[in-house]
């Protein structure tokens, strides 16, 4: 319950730049100094930042710097040979996920026409499928989070339990040495873990920049992954640790 507030709050902060501990405490349903408790805890892991009465966004939130058209300029070459490489993966009739990213969304752009069922919390997919009529589309609840163009928390978290999925395509800011995968964005992290739990099989896309890229937030190991949809560029000690972990990894 813990983990979930604490999501919920930094996709509070987030949407408003500034919110209240009185704002906190009604929406989430727990005491004034439990709020207290959270915000200090948040400060101190440097997601947000205390102020007088409530919390505010910190200035070096990768979420505020980097918002979704940015990222979305970068290495786009790449990440298109990866979401075609994912889309091959993907058979008429199923039911896939796709998780938050640019990634995903051109992912998403190759499987226009199919016969499936698409599962996000992206509005980025939805913006790419909507008008598709072959394609079956779920959009999961939550608190929009404008600047990623996506729905995250606990709304979102809970819906994804409620479904099962043949494929999960899970987008990540990074693997490190140590065979974790990480990301750098707070809120996410606890939907991807959901579309792992829900899916007979997860799919990682991530282009070779991002391996060992970055992230300061553990997503899972990567043993939990059943595919690595990648490119060259990636580094070919990691690739070789995911493969002895038993890591399909497809270079593209």
């Amino acid at each position: 319950m813990k983990v979930q507030r604490h999501s919920e709050i930094v996709a509070r902060v987030r949407e408003g730049g500034t919110v209240s501990v009185s704002e906190l405490s009604s929406a989430l349903d727990v005491s004034a100094s439990t709020i207290r408790r959270d915000l200090f805890q948040l400060d101190r892991a440097g997601v947000l930042t205390r102020v007088h009465g409530g919390a505010a966004v910190t200035a070096a939130d990768p979420d505020r710097s980097r918002p979704f058209a940015a990222v979305a300029r970068s290495d786009t070459r790449d990440k298109s040979r990866v979401a075609a490489a994912a889309a091959a993966r993907v058979r008429d009739g199923e039911v896939v996920a796709l998780d938050i990213g640019t990634t995903t969304a051109l992912l998403a752009a190759e499987l226009r026409g199919r016969n499936i069922t698409v599962v996000t919390n992206s509005l980025a997919v939805l913006d790419v499928l909507r008008f598709d009529e072959s394609v079956e589309l779920i959009l999961l609840g939550g608190m929009v989070r404008r600047s990623y163009h996506s729905l995250v928390g606990v709304l979102t978290e809970d819906a994804v339990h409620q479904i099962g999925v043949d494929r999960a395509f899970i987008g990540t800011s990074g693997i490190s040495d140590g065979g974790q995968v990480m990301d750098s964005t707070f809120v996410e992290v606890p939907v991807k873990r959901a579309f792992i739990a829900a899916a007979r099989e997860v799919v990682l896309v991530a282009d070779g920049h991002k391996i060992p890229g970055s992230g300061s937030l553990r997503v899972c190991r990567v043993d939990q992954v059943d595919v690595l949809v990648t490119t060259a560029g990636a580094d070919p000690l990691i690739l070789d640790e995911c493969r002895s972990r038993g890591v399909e990894v497809v270079l593209s």
